[in-house]
């Protein structure tokens, strides 16, 4: 495995590899975890090449959030992104990706970034895409993998994909779990003991939720209240947010009549973890 610090190291890896060859690209912002590793695999499995960037990005984090507490392990990152079969690591600094009075900005607009994530964290999408426009022009991938835990950012990096034109496939790879059910995320390491076993509320409503689905229940006002109290029957949880929307366009809906996806974030503390699955 290759590693590249700066663009012209990355630059001069690419180049080598050759123009026929094709790219699966992973962007990450480190602390792997088997979510991860499920990415890197698929993109090794289906792709020429695999580029894997991990790269903490500022512009995402809001004054007061996570940024500086967010974990931090590279030495233990690069292992196991090269045993996942990644075959070049982009590792660069914020200055340069952001070169000094960097004033440039990608930003969707409408209720796509509003809602969910944006409802709270309204500069956040803002910075997602702005990085992952600046890396898929900094690496041309064909297809770029993301996980369906960050569903939110999916759909918003799939309609930017769209809108601009942009020649890159985006893949979208399943929720990878505990063994307990908790979907894996680099923020789980944050939580407390009491906070960790209480965190199986997310996929336990989710599930809850599911059940009822199948069942035959179709509204979104019932499965919604259902999912809220089982958060609420955890005293450490607070809701950020639980919604039940259109899978592909984020739309506000009354009655599922088509997949939908079911979402959740809770904060315990200063963790703030998210979940959702599919109704279909």
């Amino acid at each position: 495995m290759k590693i590249a610090k700066t663009i012209t190291e990355l630059k001069t890896y690419l180049e080598a590899i050759g123009g026929d060859k094709t790219i699966g690209f992973v962007p990450t912002m480190g602390y792997l975890h088997d979510g991860h590793l499920s990415l890197i695999k698929a993109a090794h499995a289906h792709n020429d090449v695999t580029v894997l960037s991990i790269f903490v990005n500022p512009t995402q984090f809001a004054p007061g959030e996570d940024l500086d507490a967010y974990p931090r392990d590279f030495l233990r990152d690069s292992r196991l992104a090269e045993a996942a079969g990644t075959d070049l690591l982009f590792f660069p600094d914020p200055a340069e990706i952001y070169p000094a009075g960097a004033s440039t900005f990608v930003e969707v607009e409408g209720e796509i970034t509003k809602k969910l994530c944006g409802q709270s964290r309204p500069t956040h999408f803002k910075g997602v895409t702005t990085v992952v426009t600046i890396l898929f022009n900094l690496i041309n991938p064909n297809i770029a993998y993301f996980g369906q835990k960050d569903a939110q950012q999916v759909a918003v990096i799939k309609k930017m994909v769209r809108d601009l034109h942009l020649p890159v496939q985006i893949a979208v790879c399943p929720i990878v779990r505990e063994a307990d059910g908790l979907a894996m995320s680099s923020r789980n390491v944050l939580l407390h003991p009491k906070e960790r076993k209480q965190a199986l509320v997310l996929s336990q409503s989710l599930a809850a939720a599911k059940a009822l689905y199948q069942a035959g229940e179709r509204s979104v006002k019932i499965l919604t209240a259902v999912i809220v109290n089982h958060i609420n029957s955890m005293p450490l949880t607070h809701i950020d947010y639980v919604e039940i929307l259109d899978f592909e366009t984020l739309a506000n809906i009354e009655t599922i009549t088509s997949p939908t996806l079911a979402a959740v974030a809770v904060r315990f503390e200063k963790t703030r973890l998210l979940d959702n699955i599919i109704l279909d």
